[in-house]
């Protein structure tokens, strides 16, 4: 009676996110009985939501050594792997999860979630419908039906799923937050500020609300609306057609500038073209740092940033006032050396606004950034030096920035950020 009491202690204890109290009173458990697969369980969802996800992953490798033939299990291992990042491995657990128990809705939700992560949005949909022929009324199923009806472009069934899904549980702050989603896809962003708000009035730490509320907040802004809507076409498509999108443009840009000066006649009108293309596609790198600086102002805004995404705005910010600086230190003293200066805070502002995303291996980004901030500082040192625009530093500044181009998107597009 004592085990159920401390059973039930531990489940209060997780509600109420006091993860250190249920590890404690968990290792106490099985101090007096250390194979028990259902406190192993339990331990690892505590580590779990920590993001202590090796620790967790070690954990339930013991338990499956112990139990190899209990499927919640799997379903445990592959929520890690999720967390991880690693869906094809989270995949191959789930699919060890129904191979036991082929009737489990939440093993098929789950699976549908995976396919959703790896865009394959019908596969998504049969997984989803899958747990929702065992489970009407589940919620996960119910949330990535709706997803991938949406990013299969059937909108009007994907927001019937949403608000089935609402009626179930009106105070569910994952649905509410994947609602809010939705209608910023959509483009209703005041709508969807009203779901983001209700997520986090039930969580008021929940990741994936605040960063939608985020969004929200900023799409406020008609221009970074228009943002947001790329964004979400970019994003929507497997790493195949983002690159081909990404390299479209660059071809297109080729051919406009070689037909620009080859014909005299239409190279006033496709000038203007080129470089309204061209600043489109660098405002796509800085559009969120910059907003991310404006958003600093906002009294609701600045409390959803996170360390990073204020750094982020600072560097972008620092690198646009450098640019000013160059050009107003140019006409003022009419001295070209200056342009090396604004050369260089507009170039910097372009690895400077993603330089803190997250990548394999830890820190390409930010490392290419201040690699590349010191090379550009030289190329100004040694061009005041000589009164040389043009040197071995600038040069190799300017491979440097074209380089990153393709080497960021490389890793944005690998983690699924492009």
């Amino acid at each position: 009676m004592s085990t159920d009491l401390t059973l039930s202690r531990i489940d209060i204890l997780l509600q109420q996110q006091r993860f250190a109290d249920a590890e404690k009173e968990l290792r106490d458990l099985l101090a007096t009985d250390a194979n028990n697969i259902q406190y192993l369980g339990l331990l690892a969802e505590v580590n779990l939501q920590q993001d202590k996800f090796d620790v967790a992953g070690e954990i339930i490798a013991r338990a499956i050594g112990i139990s190899p033939d209990s499927p919640h299990l799997y379903y445990l291992r592959a929520r890690i792997f999720i967390q991880q990042d690693d869906y094809t491995s989270a995949e191959s657990s789930l699919r060890q999860a129904l191979a036991l128990d082929p009737y489990d809705a939440d093993y098929f939700a789950m699976l549908g979630n995976v396919r959703l992560a790896k865009k394959d949005y019908e596969g998504a949909l049969e997984q989803a419908d899958e747990a929702l022929s065992l489970d009407p009324e589940n919620l996960l199923g119910l949330n990535i039906r709706s997803t991938a009806l949406l990013k299969l472009n059937r909108k009007e069934e994907s927001f019937t799923t949403i608000e089935g899904a609402l009626r179930e549980d009106p105070n569910n702050a994952y649905t509410h937050a994947n609602y809010g989603w939705a209608l910023l896809e959509k483009g209703d962003h005041k709508k969807a500020m009203e779901h983001f708000r209700e997520a986090l009035k039930t969580n008021p730490n929940f990741t994936y609300a605040q960063s939608g509320m985020l969004e929200a907040i900023k799409a406020s802004n008609p221009v970074y609306r228009l943002f947001l809507k790329y964004s979400f076409f970019m994003s929507n498509l497997t790493s195949r057609y983002q690159w081909g999108v990404i390299i479209g443009i660059y071809v297109a840009m080729r051919v406009l500038r070689s037909i620009a000066k080859s014909n005299e006649t239409l190279r006033p009108y496709l000038a203007p073209l080129i470089i309204a293309v061209a600043l489109v596609a660098f405002s796509t790198w800085i559009m969120t740092p910059i907003s991310n600086l404006f958003l600093r102002f906002n009294r609701y805004g600045q409390l959803l940033l996170d360390k990073k995404e204020r750094m982020s705005s600072n560097v972008v910010a620092a690198a646009l006032g450098t640019f000013l600086a160059g050009v107003a230190l140019y006409f003022a003293l009419s001295d070209a050396r200056f342009l090396a200066v604004a050369v260089f805070g507009f170039a910097m502002m372009l690895p400077g606004g993603v330089m803190f995303s997250a990548t394999k291996p830890k820190n390409v980004l930010f490392i290419y950034t201040i690699a590349m901030a010191a090379v550009g500082v030289l190329a100004i040192i040694d061009t005041f030096a000589t009164g040389e625009l043009f040197n071995m530093w600038s040069g190799i500044f300017v491979i440097a920035f074209i380089a990153f181009q393709w080497i960021g998107n490389f890793f944005l597009i690998k983690e699924g950020k492009a």
